[in-house]
């Protein structure tokens, strides 16, 4: 079975993509990654914060918390630009897969004219993960999401390489921003959603703590419902994230028109191997259904073209419901 797709342009040998996290730090690992079937990779994340301290364009001591100033100081001794750089240019030489950058951001501040030197290194394109909350009580949703805008217009500006735009879910009408940032801006991938730090409380110590980090197959269903509401009403890539832990999951993110799927979780859960096993599966639901090419089905089942599309607009249904005693 052919596994190949393109994405953002990009052509890959199979739809998963490793997603940024410390899977993906080193040219060791991507080269593993490589050996495995992954179609791409992202790096992991730059933030914001590292590069605008590096740079020297603004100082740390801006942020309320002292340990946030410690830590930003800390990692970014230890996660140095240049080292970002050549990363990118190694992985490029050791692997023939495409290697996309991340950025982590909140702002369109002077950060932005990095993007620059992440595309002369070599990066095939740039994945902006945006990280916003909207928990501002005198800011409206159209205040909170033109950030998005804001950021992609920068950047669109300053390099020639695909850009993909990681998305939060928290939106007052996430298939209006999508379109209007597809439209308007022209982003060449939207990816559905980011993950976010989630706290949690401890209740012996009465401290703030954090939530578990590996997501779980259930969360798949966020993703999917986007996805096969939004995918026939734009014309850009989308790429899904989040809860994606088997080859049936990624048949149903393709199912309902994602262009490609970012897999973390299970790969540090069940090691790079458990890769090849993912697409394995994929291979033989296809051959049980009788299709050679990814595109013989994607997006088969989309809100437009799946036989019971209210399925994917309604949040309530009695059926479901009803019989919970």
């Amino acid at each position: 079975m052919d596994l190949s797709v393109k994405y953002m342009g990009l052509n890959l040998s199979s739809p998963l993509i490793v997603g940024s996290s410390g899977l993906t730090n080193s040219v060791e690992k991507v080269v593993e990654l490589d050996e495995y079937g992954a179609g791409a990779v992202i790096l992991k994340s730059l933030f914001e914060e590292q590069i605008l301290f590096e740079a020297e364009a603004a100082s740390v001591d801006q942020y309320d918390y002292p340990e946030a100033i410690d830590y930003v100081k800390a990692y970014t001794k230890e996660n140095s630009i240049n080292k970002y750089l050549e990363l990118i240019k190694d992985c490029k030489k050791e692997t023939n897969i495409p290697i996309i950058a991340s950025i982590n951001c909140v702002t369109n501040g002077k950060w932005t004219e990095f993007a620059k030197k992440i595309e002369t290194a070599g990066a095939d394109a740039i994945e902006i993960n945006v990280s916003v909350l909207p928990f501002d009580i005198n800011r409206t949703s159209e205040e909170s999401e033109k950030v998005y805008f804001d950021i992609l217009d920068k950047i669109k500006s300053i390099v020639n390489i695909p850009v993909a735009l990681k998305l939060s879910h928290y939106s007052a009408n996430i298939a209006h921003l999508v379109q209007q940032l597809s439209w308007r801006q022209q982003a060449d991938a939207f990816v559905l959603f980011n993950r976010f730090y989630n706290p949690d409380i401890d209740i012996n110590t009465k401290k703030i703590t954090s939530s578990g980090v590996f997501t779980n197959p259930t969360d798949i269903t966020m993703p999917l419902r986007w996805i096969a509401l939004l995918s026939d009403e734009i014309q850009t890539d989308i790429s899904a994230s989040t809860g994606v832990h088997s080859g049936a999951d990624i048949a149903k993110l393709l199912l309902v028109g994602a262009s490609s799927v970012q897999v973390v979780s299970s790969i540090y859960q069940n090691g790079p191997k458990h890769i090849r096993k993912m697409l394995s599966d994929l291979q033989e639901w296809m051959k049980k259904n009788n299709y050679n090419t990814i595109e013989d089905f994607r997006g088969m089942i989309s809100a437009k073209k799946a036989q019971n599309p209210v399925a994917f607009e309604r949040i309530q249904f009695m059926k479901y419901f009803g019989g919970i005693e």
